[in-house]
């Protein structure tokens, strides 16, 4: 087949290690993180463009290498061509190899932070998309001291907790090691940044096999959704996270 592949950067190692083995012809376009950082309209329309620049070609199929994201991809609509996106809520469900395996492991590790190589190494959110993100709009970036000189230290105190300390129903970080690693230097990273704040540290194996699944074609109802020409993508509040809404 003819694909084209829009996935997140996030996935640059791991695809570009499992794009050498496809059987298929894939064009890729990888997208900036940061479009994670930013409010959801604004996600969709960025990645609805790729979907609406990649339609005016003759590809079989447009793979999404994205979760459902925060509803990022809520509305996307595929014009032409096919669009097939995993059953996922975010990029960990891939990391991980399956939905099932990413639950099982967040019950019984309440307060986790995954850390990959592609989010340590792709953590910048790019110049800009920093006016347009969460954070940055909100003032969830801003430092306490930034809250204090702007607001007084009581009221500094407050907003700190309540809005720019994000970290506080954290305590534990695991790496996800993928086996596309250079070295150990982003694991050591995770280590480091766990003992800093005190937090419960583990490494886990990924898993390649629903990344691999993509790329190769092998889209089971089960743990992917087709998006046919002119229908949408929508959320499911059950365990198959997106379906279909036709126009």
């Amino acid at each position: 087949m003819h694909l084209k592949l829009i996935s997140c950067e996030i996935f640059f190692r791991e695809m570009e290690f499992l794009l050498e083995q496809s059987p298929h012809e894939i064009e890729v376009e990888f997208l900036q993180k940061g479009l994670h950082d930013i409010p959801t309209e604004e996600m969709l329309k960025r990645i609805q463009a790729q979907v609406d620049a990649a339609s005016e070609h003759d590809y079989d199929a447009i793979l999404l290498g994205y979760g459902l994201c925060n509803n990022g991809l809520v509305g996307l609509k595929a014009r032409d061509i096919q669009l097939v996106l995993p059953r996922a809520h975010d990029c960990i469900t891939l990391f991980l190899g399956s939905r099932q395996r990413y639950r099982e492991y967040f019950d019984a590790n309440p307060g986790t932070y995954f850390k990959t190589t592609g989010w340590i190494e792709r953590d910048e959110v790019a110049d800009e998309l920093k006016p347009l993100s969460i954070p940055n709009q909100t003032g969830m970036d801003m430092t306490y001291e930034e809250l204090v000189e702007q607001y007084g230290e009581d009221n500094a105190e407050f907003l700190w907790e309540e809005l720019c300390n994000t970290e506080r129903n954290y305590s534990q970080i695991t790496f996800v090691e993928m086996g596309v690693e250079p070295d150990d230097r982003f694991e050591k990273i995770a280590q480091e940044e766990a003992a800093s704040k005190n937090w419960n540290y583990e490494k886990v194996a990924g898993n390649l096999t629903l990344i691999q699944r993509l790329l190769n074609g092998n889209w089971n109802e089960e743990d992917f959704l087709t998006v046919p020409p002119n229908a949408t993508i929508s959320a499911d509040h059950s365990e198959q996270i997106v379906k279909l809404r036709q126009a």
